[in-house]
């Protein structure tokens, strides 16, 4: 493991290790887009990662850990106080590893231990045979089992749209097509070809992401409600279980497994 100050620059491909693991505490942290050979499962025992892709944006509370394939663009941004944990895995190990598309996942008790235990062993570790081997092959063995989560939120990238923006709930359709200059179909089109869902649903869907990002930083679901404009708690708790199967603090708490 290399534990980093959060001004340290590390590369992981620089370094001939089938895994590699990295923990460092980080208070406000923008990664800046960037992408390496080696797979990346990234994690935090507390605070929230928002991560960005290409074309999606999700959140990470403590109790999920997404999966970046090798070579795909992302950055990661950090606000408050977040301890912060990644294993890089390489080619070797690929055919065990999640998908060969970026996902969420939930992150039963043992496979966060599992996870700080890798992302915490020391560098010169052997993954080959013994104890390392052991504790990778149930390590993956939970990865495959572990639930996938629907809190990846495609981004359009219709030149139109792009002032949506993850920091602001984005308008009501009418009120869009009024800002944009374009009709309610022509949006609804764009949306669909863009991002597989029309825009009602995808406003759902980025309510759902910020929320969780909002529930990470312990706001309260009053706050939560009034800042995705629910019109109360109860509404919020509603939507929130409809979409997740649980309400939103049992969620945070996350799988009991």
């Amino acid at each position: 493991m290399a534990w980093l100050q959060q001004s340290d620059y590390f590369d992981p491909d620089s370094l001939d290790m089938p895994v590699i693991g990295i923990a460092a505490e980080m208070g406000q942290h923008d990664s800046g887009f960037h992408q390496h050979d080696m797979g990346q499962l990234l994690f935090t025992q507390r605070g929230c990662i928002k991560i960005t892709l290409a074309n999606q944006i999700s959140v990470l509370p403590p109790t999920r850990v997404a999966w970046i394939p090798p070579r795909i663009r992302h950055r990661a941004e950090m606000h408050g106080s977040v301890g912060y944990r990644s294993i890089y895995l390489n080619s070797s190990y690929l055919a065990f590893s999640v998908s060969t598309q970026s996902e969420v996942l939930e992150a039963t008790p043992l496979l966060q231990a599992l996870l700080e235990r890798i992302a915490t062993s020391s560098l010169d570790s052997n993954w080959y045979q013994g104890k390392g081997a052991n504790l990778l092959a149930l390590f993956f063995d939970e990865i495959r089992e572990a639930r996938r989560e629907p809190t990846l939120l495609p981004l359009p990238f219709d030149r139109r749209l792009a002032h949506l923006s993850f920091d602001q709930l984005p308008s009501p359709l009418h009120i869009l097509a009024t800002y944009i200059g374009a009709s309610e179909k022509t949006i609804t089109r764009i949306f669909q070809r863009e991002t597989g869902m029309n825009y009602q649903q995808w406003r759902q869907q980025w309510r759902l992401v910020k929320a969780i990002e909002l529930l990470a930083q312990n706001k309260t679901l009053s706050y939560v409600a009034q800042e995705l404009g629910f019109a109360n708690d109860s509404a919020f708790v509603t939507f929130f279980r409809k979409i997740m199967g649980r309400p939103p603090r049992e969620y945070m708490a996350g799988s009991k497994r």
